[in-house]
């Protein structure tokens, strides 16, 4: 946090299938899955295009959530399915060591490209939608922190655990 490149918004991947979107990919990929990560958006590694990745089978940071099947998505379109929002727990690698209550939309479906530019459209609802809608947030110069509605929901992980304020969620 504080880095100007978190707050730009990301630009259009306009070609697909490239050495350079393969590289780029592999590097977010190895990022998430050093970290326990479930999700990465590219300009979280100073890529400012419009790439995120995430997904996972299981995952010690998320022992109660189920799998996400892993995902790149280029250019992605998000659209609410009902007004139904949920708060839940968010953390970031670009916030370490805080966390805080985040509202979400709680159906969301989410459309864009694979790395060979074929479409995606997926309905997703719960966790999944969530770390799908925190990555995107990156996409548009949107960290966490500015969603959370009650500062009082926000604060250093361990601080917060003490308190029993649940786990770390989406990276």
């Amino acid at each position: 946090m504080g880095d100007p490149r978190l707050w730009d918004i990301a630009q259009p991947v306009k070609s697909f299938d490239t050495p350079e979107l393969r590289a780029l990919l592999a590097d977010m990929e190895e990022t998430m899955r050093a970290l326990d990560g479930v999700g990465l958006a590219a300009p979280q590694i100073g890529v400012g295009l419009r790439v995120v990745v995430f997904g996972f089978e299981t995952n010690p940071r998320y022992p109660d959530e189920e799998g996400i099947p892993y995902t790149v998505l280029v250019n992605p379109v998000l659209e609410p399915l009902s007004e139904a929002i949920e708060e839940g727990w968010e953390g970031c690698l670009s916030v370490p060591g805080l966390r805080g209550l985040v509202p979400r939309w709680r159906d969301l479906r989410y459309s864009g490209f694979d790395a060979r530019g074929g479409a995606i459209d997926r309905t997703v609802t719960g966790f999944h939608a969530r770390v799908v809608q925190h990555e995107c947030d990156h996409l548009d110069g949107v960290l966490y922190p500015l969603r959370i509605k009650d500062l009082r929901s926000f604060g250093f992980s361990d601080v917060l655990n003490g308190n029993d304020a649940g786990r770390e969620e989406p990276r």
